[in-house]
C-alpha cells in the first residue's frame, strides 16, 4: 500500500506578513486556488485515499489543518510536541504507518510546494513507489533551470540507470550536496549531472526505521518507546518526554547522506518550493507586463511587480519595477523582488523588538 506522509510543521517566515506562527504558508493559498496543504493532498488523491494520509504537524496547527481539510479522519494527524527537524518527523510518522503495515511505501512530501503537472507527478510517484517496494530509497530530483543557490543538489550517475515497468528513468545517487555558492551552482548546471533536491522521498516504513536504527540509534530508541505507547493512555506523556529530548537532525544529513541503495527519478513536473514572494513569478498567473496581482489592486505603468492584498484592502502601484507589496490588516511589506528571501530578517527583527502581535 502507498501512504502519503505530509510534513506540515514549517514556519514560512519568508511569506510574512501573510504568513504567521498560527497560520504558516502551507495553510495559505499563495498563487493557488486552495491552501498549499490541500493542493498537496489532493494532488495524490487518485493514488492515496484519505485514510492513508498522515499529516505531521505541531499541536498549534491542528485547528488550521481541520479548517483547511475537514474531511480528513482523526487518524491523519500525527502531532509533534516540538519541532526537531525532518528525521524525527519522518521517524514518528513511520512508527504510526508501520503499526498498520510495516511494508507500506511512504511518500514523504513537504506540505508547501507547488507542482504544475499533476498527472506527470503521479506517474513518477508510482515509479518511485515501485522501486521503494524493492527495498530502495527513492527521491525526486528536479532538473535545474538556473544556477540556484537556495536549493540542495543531488549528484547522480546518468550511466547507471534503470527503467520501471512504465519506462520511467531511475538513477543511482552518488551524493547529496548542500546549498552551493553561485560559482559552484553554475558549474553544476554546466555539468548536467546534478538535480535540485526536492525534499520528496519514498521508502517503506520498515526500510526507513531500519536505517534510523543503524544511523541514528538514539532516535531509534526513542521511537521504539513512542511506538510501544501508541494506544495507551500515557501516549501523549511518553511522546512529549521522548521527543523533547531528541536532537534536531534533518533526514538528508542524518540518513540520506549515509544510506545505501538510494536512487533518484529526474523530474520535470513544474515544481516550485514556493520559497518566497518572488517565487510566484515562476507559476502564478501574470499580466503582459509580468505583474502578479492577488486581491484588489491598481497598477499603472508597473512591471514585474507582485502584489498581494487581503480582502478590504486596495494596493495601487505606479511606475514600479521588480517590487513586492503585501498588505494585510495590520502590516505592509515592500521589498525588492531580488531580496524577497530576506523577508525572514523582518521576522527576526520583530522577534527582537518583542512584537509578538505581528508574528
Amino acid at each position: 500500500m502507498l501512504y502519503a506522509v505530509v510534513m506540515a510543521g514549517g514556519s514560512g517566515t519568508r511569506f510574512w506578513p501573510l504568513s504567521r506562527k498560527a497560520r504558516p504558508k502551507q495553510f495559505l493559498a499563495i498563487g493557488t486556488r486552495r491552501p498549499l496543504l490541500v493542493e498537496t493532498i489532493e494532488r495524490l488523491a487518485p493514488l492515496v485515499p484519505r485514510e492513508r494520509v498522515k499529516i505531521v504537524a505541531g499541536e498549534s496547527h491542528t485547528g488550521a489543518i481541520r479548517e483547511a481539510y475537514p474531511e480528513l479522519p482523526p487518524s491523519a494527524l500525527v502531532i509533534e510536541p516540538c519541532a526537531r527537524n525532518t528525521a524525527p518527523c519522518v521517524g514518528l510518522a513511520a512508527v504510526h504507518v508501520a503499526r498498520e503495515d510495516p511494508d507500506a511505501v511512504m511518500a514523504v512530501l513537504p506540505a508547501d510546494h507547488h507542482i504544475g503537472d499533476g498527472p506527470g507527478f503521479r506517474r513518477l510517484v508510482l515509479a518511485a513507489a515501485e522501486r521503494a517496494r524493492a527495498g530502495e530509497i527513492v527521491t525526486l530530483g528536479i532538473r535545474p533551470t538556473r544556477p540556484e543557490t537556495g536549493y540542495g543538489y543531488i549528484h547522480y550517475d546518468r550511466k547507471d540507470t534503470a527503467l520501471t515497468h512504465d519506462g520511467v528513468e531511475v538513477c543511482v545517487v552518488n551524493r547529496f550536496v548542500e546549498k552551493p555558492p553561485r560559482a559552484v551552482a553554475e558549474g553544476y548546471l554546466a555539468h548536467g549531472g546534478y538535480l535540485w533536491n526536492s525534499g520528496m522521498f519514498f521508502f517503506t516504513a520498515r526500510r526507513i526505521l531500519d536505517d534510523i536504527a543503524r544511523l541514528l540509534p538514539s532516535l531509534s530508541t526513542a521511537l521504539q518507546r513512542i511506538e510501544a505507547a501508541i494506544g495507551r493512555p500515557d501516549y501523549d506523556q511518553v511522546l512529549a518526554h521522548e521527543y523533547n529530548a531528541l536532537q534536531s537532525v534533518s533526514l538528508d544529513y542524518g540518513i540520506m547522506e549515509h544510506a545505501e541503495r538510494v536512487r533518484v527519478v529526474p523530474a520535470e513536473i513544474g515544481w516550485n518550493d514556493v520559497g518566497h514572494w518572488a517565487a510566484l513569478g515562476d507559476f502564478a498567473e501574470s499580466d503582459a507586463q509580468d505583474n502578479i496581482a492577488q486581491g484588489h489592486s491598481v497598477l499603472v505603468d508597473a512591471h514585474r511587480t507582485t502584489i498581494h492584498a487581503e480582502p478590504g484592502i486596495t494596493v495601487a502601484a505606479v511606475g514600479t519595477t521588480d517590487l513586492v507589496v503585501v498588505a494585510t490588516g495590520d502590516a505592509v511589506l515592500v521589498c525588492d523582488r531580488e531580496r524577497a528571501q530576506e523577508v525572514r530578517k523582518v521576522v527576526q527583527a520583530l522577534k527582537k523588538a518583542g512584537r509578538e502581535d505581528l508574528l
